[in-house]
């Protein structure tokens, strides 16, 4: 019992809605020119059906090679991403071995740049 108040609210809602907006003169304006645009135009239809198909396989041919590029490119950056996991790991560790190889370096010039004390020792004498 309640859907059918609610549908009839629904409609009367938006019949009253649809009446307070054709106050306004340009949107009777704007509706009345699109009605006779619409019209032209399934009258137009109504007398070249073959070209209304043409038009609709072509707007279909259309959104399907849309849909088809857009499917490839996300295969394509899906196939990306999965490179760049498999490929993060083997980066993680090739930079910690550059990072561990300059820290012994580090410690290896440090030797030979600044002698120890027992060699200083030797120098002064």
């Amino acid at each position: 019992m309640s859907e059918s108040k609610l549908l009839k609210g629904i409609v009367y809602g938006a019949l009253v809605g649809g009446a307070l907006t054709m106050m306004d003169r340009k949107t009777r304006d704007s509706v009345a020119s699109k009605t006779r645009y619409v019209g032209n135009q399934i009258q137009y239809y109504c007398k070249n059906r073959q070209e209304l198909k043409t038009t609709i396989e072509e707007q279909v041919t259309k959104w399907k090679s849309l849909y088809d590029q857009f499917a490839s490119d996300a295969t394509y950056l899906s196939q990306k991403v999965n490179e760049v996991k498999e490929i993060t790991p083997q980066v993680k560790t090739l930079l910690t071995e550059t990072k561990d190889a300059f820290v012994q370096s580090k410690e290896e010039y440090k030797s030979l740049v600044v002698p120890d004390a027992d060699d200083s020792s030797i120098v002064k004498q």
